[in-house]
C-alpha cells in the first residue's frame, strides 16, 4: 500500500542498447552491416522510410580516462563534497528510513564526473521539437475516440491500461472537460551512431523526474570546469544552462493561480518509501522561495492514494455538485479542509502503484474532481507506447498538427515503431531480435525485451495464438556510440564505457483556448554502462550527467 508521500520519479525507462560487443556474444552487426537501417516491411504500418544518414562531428580530444590519478581524487573528492553541500542528494539504500524520514539514511546522486560531449546540433533540434511535442499531447488528449479505438486491442490484454481506459470513459459520460490542462513532459532521445540521427526513444507525460536534480549537475560540472580548468582545458560555458527545476515550479504556480483560489494546495501524490524524495522537495523548495503569495496562503501537500481516499472521498460526494476536490485534517470538519487547485502525479504510472481497488477509487476521484490535474487521464494515456507508435503512422501526425514544418520537425525524430499484428516485421524481428526492442504499455525500467528475449517472446506469442501481442509494439533498436567516462556512486569513482540518453523537458499549460505556456524547460542526461540493457538511475543501472556541446 502506498504509505507516504515523498519524491518518487517514474524509474526512467532508459531503452538502452547493449553494445558489450567487445565481450563473446551475439553481435547483430555481423549479421547486418546497418544495424541502424532495419528494411520496412511493405505495409501501410511501416512509419519511415530506410534513415539516412547524416554527417557526423569529429570526436572530442578529450578523454576522462586519462586524467591523472590524483587529479582524478581530488576532482572526486571535490565533487561529492559540492554535492553534499547543495542537495544532489537520494536516500541510501543501506537506511531502512531512507525514503520515509528526510535528512536520514543520505548519500550523494549517482552522477557521472564530468559532463558528457553531445553534438550542439542534436541539442538544439530537441530543443526546438519540445513545445511541438507539447502540442501534439494536448491535441491527442482532446480526441477521445482516437485514444479508445488506438487502445482499444490493448485493452482486451493489458489489465492496467484498461483500468486507465476506464476512468478515461467514464469522463467521457459524464462529459468531463479539463478547460485547465497543464503538462510536465520530458521527450527522451539517443544519436544514432550509423545514421547520426536523434531518435525519440518515448515521450513521457507523467512523472516526469529528475527536473530537481538535473540542473544541479549542470551546476556541478560547470564548477568543476571552472575550478580545474587548467588541468582539464574545457570551457565550462560549452554546458547550457539547465533550469529545469525553476521551470517546473513556474509551471505549477502558474496553474495554480490559474485555478482561481488563493487559499487551494499543490498536492503532489507520491509512492511509500522514495528514496528520490529530495529531487521533488528541490520543486517545493523553489515554489516557495519564489511564489510568497502561493507560499503564504496556500502549502504544499503530499499524499498517498490511501491518503486521499481516507481523508477525501466522503467529502467529494457531499460537495459534488460543485465538483471540489477537498483534504480534511483528520476529524476537522469541511470548513477547516485544503481545496485541491493541482494535483501533480509522481505516482500512478505503474500497476505497483494499485495494489488495491482504494488506489483505483483514489485516481478516479482526483479525475471527477475539478482539480488541475498533472497529467490528466487524457494526458496519461496520450503517452502510452501504443499511441507512440500509432503517431509514427502515415498522415497520422497531420490530424493532429497544421504546420507542415512542425510535422517535418516530429517527424524526423521517430524511430521504426509498429505493431505486433504486422507480419512482416514480426518474421524479421524473430530472424534478427537484436535490431528490434519489444515494449509493453509501462513506465519505468526493467519492462522492455531485447535480444534473443525478443524473439522467444514472439515465438511464444504466435504458438498460443492469443491476442497476447496486443500490449506489445516493436521498436527499432538504436545503436549509440560509446564513449568513456567516470561513473561516481556510493563516493566510488569507476571507468567506464558509456552510453548516454538526452531528455528534454517541456512545459505546458492551456486555459480554454488560451496557450499560457509552452516550453522547452531545461534538460536530463542519462550515462549507463555500455554493457547493460537497463538505465533506471534509481535502480541502480544510471547515473545523472551533463553535457557539453560539442
Amino acid at each position: 500500500m502506498l504509505k507516504q508521500l515523498h519524491i518518487f520519479g517514474a524509474e526512467e525507462n532508459i531503452c538502452f542498447s547493449n553494445r558489450s560487443f567487445q565481450q563473446n556474444q551475439t553481435n547483430p552487426r555481423a549479421r547486418h552491416s546497418n544495424p541502424s537501417i532495419i528494411p520496412m516491411a511493405q505495409s501501410a504500418s511501416s512509419p519511415l522510410p530506410p534513415l539516412k544518414s547524416e554527417a557526423k562531428p569529429p570526436n572530442p580530444v578529450f578523454d576522462p580516462h586519462g586524467l591523472d590519478s590524483n587529479l582524478l581524487k581530488k576532482i572526486a573528492y571535490d565533487a561529492l563534497v559540492w554535492s553534499s553541500l547543495r542537495g544532489l542528494l537520494v536516500g541510501d539504500r543501506a537506511s531502512q528510513e531512507s525514503g520515509t524520514v528526510p535528512g536520514v539514511g543520505l548519500v550523494h546522486a549517482p552522477i557521472s564526473l564530468l559532463p558528457m560531449p553531445f553534438q550542439e546540433s542534436h541539442y538544439k533540434q530537441a530543443c526546438e521539437v519540445a513545445p511541438i511535442f507539447n502540442e501534439l499531447v494536448d491535441r491527442v488528449s482532446l480526441d477521445s475516440n482516437f485514444l479508445q479505438e488506438s487502445l482499444a486491442r490493448t485493452k482486451k490484454v493489458d489489465a492496467f491500461t484498461s483500468r486507465l481506459l476506464d476512468i478515461h470513459a467514464k469522463m467521457l459520460d459524464m462529459n468531463k472537460k479539463e478547460d485547465i490542462r497543464l503538462g510536465l513532459h520530458r521527450s527522451d532521445y539517443m544519436v544514432d551512431e550509423h545514421t547520426n540521427l536523434l531518435l525519440q526513444i518515448e515521450l513521457n507525460t507523467i512523472s516526469s523526474s529528475f527536473a530537481g536534480l538535473s540542473c544541479l549537475v549542470s551546476d556541478l560540472h560547470r564548477s568543476l570546469l571552472h575550478q580545474f580548468k587548467q588541468h582539464l582545458a574545457l570551457d565550462p560555458e560549452r554546458i547550457p544552462e539547465n533550469a529545469s527545476a525553476n521551470q517546473f515550479a513556474e509551471a505549477l504556480q502558474k496553474a495554480w493561480s490559474e485555478y482561481n483560489n488563493p487559499r487551494a494546495v499543490v498536492m503532489i501524490v507520491v509512492q511509500p518509501e522514495e528514496r528520490n524524495m529530495y529531487d521533488q522537495h528541490w520543486l517545493f523548495t523553489l515554489l516557495m522561495e519564489k511564489y510568497p503569495l502561493l507560499a503564504t496562503f496556500s502549502n504544499f501537500d503530499m499524499y498517498n492514494f490511501d491518503d486521499i481516499v481516507d481523508r477525501s472521498f466522503v467529502h467529494l460526494l457531499s460537495l459534488y455538485f460543485l465538483g471540489v476536490l477537498i483534504f480534511l485534517n483528520l476529524n476537522a470538519h469541511i470548513k477547516d479542509g485544503e481545496v485541491v487547485a493541482v494535483s501533480y502525479f509522481r505516482a500512478g504510472y505503474a500497476p505497483t502503484d494499485y495494489p488495491s481497488e482504494s488506489e483505483w477509487s483514489a485516481r478516479l476521484l482526483i479525475e471527477q474532481s475539478c482539480a488541475i490535474k498533472c497529467p490528466s487521464i487524457a494526458y496519461h494515456l496520450a503517452g502510452t507506447k501504443k499511441i507512440q507508435q500509432e503517431l509514427a503512422k502515415p498522415n497520422q501526425l497531420e490530424r493532429f498538427l497544421d504546420n507542415k514544418d512542425d510535422i517535418a520537425k516530429v517527424r524526423k525524430c521517430f524511430a521504426g515503431l509498429w505493431n505486433l499484428e504486422d507480419s512482416s516485421i514480426v518474421k524479421d524481428a524473430i530472424e534478427r531480435p537484436g535490431l528490434y526492442v519489444m515494449k509493453p504499455q509501462r513506465e519505468g525500467g526493467g519492462n522492455n525485451i531485447y535480444g534473443d528475449d525478443v524473439r522467444v517472446a514472439l515465438q511464444e506469442m504466435q504458438k498460443k495464438g492469443t491476442e497476447e501481442d496486443a500490449a506489445y509494439i516493436l521498436m527499432q533498436r538504436i545503436f549509440p556510440a560509446t564513449s568513456p567516462a567516470i561513473l561516481m556512486r556510493e563516493g566510488i569513482s569507476h571507468k567506464e564505457q558509456v552510453l548516454s540518453e538526452l531528455g528534454v523537458y517541456g512545459t505546458y499549460l492551456r486555459n480554454k483556448e488560451k496557450v499560457i505556456m509552452n516550453n522547452h524547460s531545461g534538460y536530463l542526461m542519462r550515462t549507463k554502462v555500455s554493457s547493460s540493457n537497463e538505465g533506471g538511475v534509481a535502480a541502480g543501472f544510471a547515473v545523472l550527467d551533463s553535457i557539453y556541446l560539442v
